[in-house]
């Protein structure tokens, strides 16, 4: 396996390490947000404060704050198992309550009422070691980030399966295509048949979550598309 698979590009993946992905469905309605703004501005950015509702613990400084994505529904069952979160920046509690007071320390893009937040996660240095899934994996792609219908190599897509079915950080999966082939028969009749599976990409993984892993597309031989199978390589 570690010879179809090539190194991973810090790079790539680095943004997504530490900043929010996904927020699970459980918690969507219930992480904290934004009520009101400095001096009731539009939108805020580095530097400015901004009053939240929802920070109970106060020792926890350091949040991201992130705009709810779309939902993040299963292929499969056609469930909703979370929200994208677009990433807009870093912010600091400065006083505890409710609301509570928070200063942004960074703004990749403007902030507003309505804007939520989750704890930023401690500085890991994780060591990527490319393995095969003990467990039998068998799901679909979800979503390729960044809102295209195509993907390519060193794209990130979601997967409909998380740690809830053994996925971990490391693992390498195969992604595969069923396709039916449109025709006409020698009367003129519109015919359908389905083409053999065909195994055409690796995807590593490299952010878990419950029910939802994010996965960055090593090698492919043709465009990535979403409700693509998944399955161990």
């Amino acid at each position: 396996l570690s010879a179809e698979i090539s190194s991973i590009p810090p790079n790539v993946i680095e943004p997504f390490i530490s900043q929010p992905l996904v927020i699970e469905a459980e918690a969507h309605e219930n992480v904290p947000r934004i009520i009101a703004t400095q001096e009731d501005r539009v939108y805020i950015g580095q530097g400015d404060t901004a009053f939240v509702r929802g920070i109970t613990d106060a020792s926890v400084v350091k949040w991201h704050v992130f705009r709810p994505g779309k939902p993040l529904k299963d292929p499969e069952t056609g469930n909703i198992i979370g929200h994208e979160a677009f990433f807009l920046g870093n912010a600091e509690l400065l006083q505890p309550g409710e609301p509570a007071v928070i200063r942004i320390r960074s703004a990749k893009e403007e902030i507003g009422r309505g804007d939520r937040l989750v704890p930023a996660p401690p500085s890991n240095i994780i060591a990527y070691v490319p393995h095969e899934p003990t467990e039998k994996i068998s799901g679909r792609i979800m979503s390729i980030y960044g809102g295209v219908d195509e993907a390519g190599r060193h794209s990130v897509i979601s997967i409909n399966r998380g740690s809830a079915q053994g996925l971990e950080v490391g693992h390498v999966v195969a992604l595969y295509r069923n396709r039916v082939s449109e025709g006409y028969d020698d009367d003129g009749r519109r015919v359908s048949t389905p083409i053999p599976e065909e195994r055409y990409a690796l995807a590593f993984v490299f952010r878990i979550f419950e029910k939802v892993v994010y996965a960055l597309v090593m090698e492919s031989s043709k465009p990535v598309i979403v409700g693509d199978a998944v399955r161990n390589p």
